[in-house]
């Protein structure tokens, strides 16, 4: 990178600090913090949605997927999002935007207490909170990654920088100062993309090779086959599934694009949108991927370095610097958003039963919880992210996909089934004792069984297994113990149904009657 290159960088950080100081008169209170006080047009988000499901491991584990395997990364990835969020948008965005709408809260697990019980809500949130810490702790070292690559300073120095600045914006102006950020983290990444694609065609017609006629190179063959290495048809259909939840609501933070919207029908939207966007526009971005093996040797054994090195020798300063301020806008497009996911978790859920004090928050004294827990919740994951590559936690891709998607399951599954009539009778004991036994199955089958099996578990297992177990024991259990109360009836009836012909839901207990036992718990 040259100065111009930096120029551009520097000028994105100060547009995106900016756009944070002008969201930050729009927050006046917690729900506004949150959930945007649920006044964000469908459109904004639909993008910012599509947008936090982005970080810079596209660029470097699923580059190093492409370079080396193909399409797959498509098929295997981007297409099961756009179909999971696609089926989503009936059966979970509605239901997610009445969270706010008619039962008031401001987090995605707030709704649990009543639901289920204040265990189960405790157990969803602590483990969804540190769950969040690992995966954005893999995001920050991902494009710590890249940054060294273009500028060589040190992962712990890239850490740092882009995690001082996201602290900024997403600190002073919460979640419209992240959905905001996102529509300029669009068309960045638009230009940026575009930019690229063109570049690659460009060098490949300089090699007389034909934009179809690049699959029939051999150092390409088998590149063209949808599913191949370890990523087969089980490992997409079990992916599918993960996406489904995940992208839906399981890891909170996409959740908050759906509670933002004025309405229901306006959240339905918005999912629609995003659904189409993973479908087409990955294909742009992936395109160059797939042919970096004929422009690019890569230095580094899973390929992750392909993406980074192809840029750097095919397009020309300013241009580089618009890619790499790219790279950013995706990690902090997702980081912005899971900080301010769990900073609603920690501030609105778990915060209430360890203080007494938390319980009689006022406007002001909130919103400043909810601003110290981001910082907390960046400084945390900024920490682990200095151990990504440590033996415990491997290389980045190991840490998204497989702890990941491993984990998210026994978390996602009492959430979002808990919303949806047909599980009506699954009550606290089918939550947790579904979720307890996912985190156990994620234990066994990546390491004691792993251990013990010659070659490994099949990575599809890896990551399917407790989603799996989680979900059979959710059902199984709801019918062979229900526990569907009026209570509990009451708030499924508020999040599925539209108008005021419905059950009456009642008052939360306060934090402290909770703990020592309230009624039909």
């Amino acid at each position: 990178m040259n100065s111009l290159d930096w120029a551009v960088l520097i000028g994105y950080f100060g547009v995106m600090v900016a756009i944070g100081l002008w969201s930050h008169k729009r927050v006046d209170n917690v729900s506004d913090f949150f959930t945007a006080g649920g006044k964000m047009p469908w459109w904004l988000s639909g993008i910012s949605h599509h947008m936090s499901g982005y970080s810079a491991v596209m660029f470097t584990g699923y580059a190093g997927i492409a370079y080396t395997y193909g399409v797959t990364s498509f098929i295997t990835w981007s297409f099961p999002i756009a179909l999971g969020i696609a089926i989503g948008s009936k059966l979970f965005a509605p239901r997610i935007n009445r969270l706010r709408s008619r039962l008031h809260v401001a987090s995605p697990l707030e709704y649990l207490k009543n639901r289920y019980n204040l265990s189960t809500q405790q157990a969803l949130a602590w483990s969804g909170m540190l769950l969040k810490i690992v995966d954005v702790g893999a995001k920050w070292a991902a494009i710590a990654t890249l940054l060294s690559v273009f500028t060589g300073v040190t992962l712990n120095q890239g850490i740092l920088i882009t995690g001082a600045i996201t602290a900024v914006y997403c600190t002073i102006g919460g979640l419209w100062a992240d959905a905001l950020t996102e529509l300029g983290q669009f068309v960045i990444q638009l230009l940026a993309g575009v930019s690229m694609f063109v570049a690659v065609v460009m060098k490949l017609h300089d090699k007389n090779i034909g934009f179809f006629g690049a699959w029939d190179e051999p150092v390409l063959h088998g590149h063209g086959k949808p599913l191949v290495g370890p990523y087969g048809t089980v490992f997409l259909l079990a992916f599918l599934f993960i996406k489904l939840f995940e992208y839906n609501g399981g890891m909170l933070n996409q959740a908050q694009r759906y509670m933002a919207t004025g309405s229901a029908h306006e959240a339905e939207r918005s999912a629609r949108l995003s659904a189409i966007l993973w479908l087409v526009w990955p294909v742009v971005l992936f395109f160059p991927m797939w042919m970096s093996p004929l422009l690019v040797h890569a230095k580094k054994p899973d390929g992750s370095d392909s993406y980074a090195l192809m840029t750097e020798h095919l397009l020309p300063h300013g241009l580089l610097g618009l890619v790499v301020v790219g790279f950013f806008s995706h990690t902090m497009a997702m980081c912005s958003s899971d900080a301010n996911a769990i900073a609603a978790v920690f501030t609105r859920d778990v915060a209430p039963v360890l203080s007494q004090k938390a319980r009689s928050w006022g406007e002001r004294s909130g919103l400043i919880a909810a601003r110290v827990t981001t910082v907390v919740f960046l400084c945390l994951s900024m920490a682990v992210a200095t151990q990504v590559n440590s033996p415990a936690f491997k290389d980045i891709i190991t840490v998204v996909i497989k702890w990941v998607a491993g984990l998210m399951g026994p978390i996602a599954i009492p959430m979002m089934l808990g919303l949806l009539r047909p599980f009506r009778r699954s009550g606290p004991t089918a939550a947790l004792t579904s979720w307890a036994a996912g985190l156990l199955a994620f234990w066994l089958v990546n390491y004691p069984i792993n251990w013990n099996v010659d070659g490994g578990v099949p990575l599809q297992y890896q990551v399917s297994v407790p989603l799996a177990v989680s979900l059979v024991l959710y059902i199984l259990i709801g019918w062979l113990k229900p526990e569907d109360t009026p209570e509990r009836l009451a708030v499924i009836d508020k999040v599925n149904t539209d108008g005021d012909g419905v059950s009456a839901v009642p008052v939360p207990a306060a934090a402290g009657d909770d703990i020592v036992g309230a009624p039909n718990q």
